[in-house]
């Protein structure tokens, strides 16, 4: 199975575009890595299953609408942000990390693909203060409590999906502590990836939804 077809499996409707910006990823992120680090050594030859697959577990959750707004905090390299805005190509990304040779990369790797839809900005999610989102989507960047402070103020009233507006978090292993953390009214979901995909590296992996 090719790397495309991994994702394919999964997201067989994709448009010939799409699938160039996905079957590009691979070797876009290895001249990256080998300039400036922002993808484990072990990861780069696994990045379609680990990091891109791992992003686009979200989309088997949460479909937002033409037009939705979507902040990635903490890209890093630009994951779930980049996979998912090829996935969502009628939706508005902004990927923000606090180092800025990750954003460089981000950007890099963005008009490299030809994504008119995302931009990267160094910046933290604190010193977001009039930018609003519909959600807001991150990958190993903290626990959940933090979590649910930096995002509170950053989410649009209007409510445009079938799932109130709020956090989708890619986590990984027992969670019970940290949901257990958080504050009375906090409302979470829980969804096992190994759901949605059969690969062996999704097991103990889980899609959360927080809305705070």
């Amino acid at each position: 199975m090719t790397e495309l077809e991994m994702i394919l499996q999964y997201f067989p409707n994709l448009s010939d575009i799409q699938q160039k910006q996905f079957a590009a990823l691979p070797e876009l992120y290895k001249t990256w890595n080998e300039q400036i680090n922002v993808i484990s050594r072990k990861d780069i030859d696994n990045l379609i299953e680990r990091h891109v697959l791992h992003s686009l577990a979200i989309a088997k959750v949460v479909k937002p609408r033409t037009g939705a707004e979507i902040l990635d905090l903490g890209t890093g390299g630009g994951f779930p942000g980049i996979p998912m805005a090829i996935l969502f190509p009628d939706v508005k990304f902004l990927l923000v990390d606090g180092t800025g040779k990750k954003i460089r990369v981000v950007n890099e790797v963005i008009q490299a693909l030809g994504l008119e839809n995302a931009v990267g900005q160094q910046t933290r999610a604190e010193e977001l203060k009039k930018r609003k989102f519909d959600f807001v989507f991150t990958r190993a960047v903290a626990t959940l409590d933090k979590l649910a402070i930096w995002t509170q103020h950053l989410y649009k009233r209007d409510q445009r999906h079938a799932l109130p507006n709020g956090l989708f978090a890619l986590k990984g292993g027992n969670l019970g502590s940290e949901i257990k953390a958080l504050p009375k009214g906090n409302y979470t979901e829980v969804f096992p990836i190994s759901e949605f995909f059969k690969e062996a590296f999704f097991e103990g992996k889980s899609v959360v939804y927080l809305q705070a």
